[in-house]
């Protein structure tokens, strides 16, 4: 019973209504000092309502249609700081999905044992939104124009993440 369970609690119900976009959000990762206080205490409230939505949506039969993504902006410092957080980080940044016929259990990529580079599959942010695109049935090469005429690209380059989306056949 916090604000993010409540709003992952609506998040079902405005799904189950047929919204086809719902974002729940929880402020507090920027964990510059403190760092481990503050995940623990986060993901405290992230792990339970997450999870509860993930049995809802499949106990509801819609899981499968529904993609439940899981994102920050930017990933966090392998290292500690002078204050015991972390700061910024786009070198390396974690992603979770579940649902929206995805194929499960997979991990895409991964870090050097330190975190500090990525040394399998890297995958760049316009990748992702290009294979979210796929996965929703839009074409990411498009382009739409402004009522001045100005070119505004679905997605600014990227390609599908090879293993991500699953194989229609």
């Amino acid at each position: 019973m916090n604000r993010f369970g409540q709003g992952c609690l609506m998040a079902r119900r405005l799904v189950e209504a047929g919204v086809r976009c719902v974002e729940v959000s929880l402020d507090g990762w920027d964990t510059h000092q403190d760092n481990f206080t503050q995940v623990e205490s986060l993901l405290n409230v992230v792990d339970p309502a997450m999870a509860t939505l993930i049995q809802d949506l499949e106990s509801r039969d819609l899981l499968h249609e529904t993609l439940v993504v899981w994102m920050g902006e930017f990933g966090r410092t392998p290292r500690i700081n002078q204050n015991e957080g972390r700061d910024h980080w786009p070198n390396g940044w974690t992603v979770a999905l579940a649902g929206g016929g995805l194929p499960g259990g997979r991990i895409i990529g991964a870090t050097d044992e330190s975190g500090e580079r990525v040394v399998d599959r890297p995958v760049g942010v316009a990748d992702f939104y290009f294979s979210l695109c796929r996965l929703f049935g839009i074409d990411p090469t498009k382009v739409n124009y402004s009522t001045i005429g100005r070119p505004i690209q679905i997605v600014n380059g990227g390609e599908e993440i090879p293993g991500l989306l699953p194989t229609m056949g």
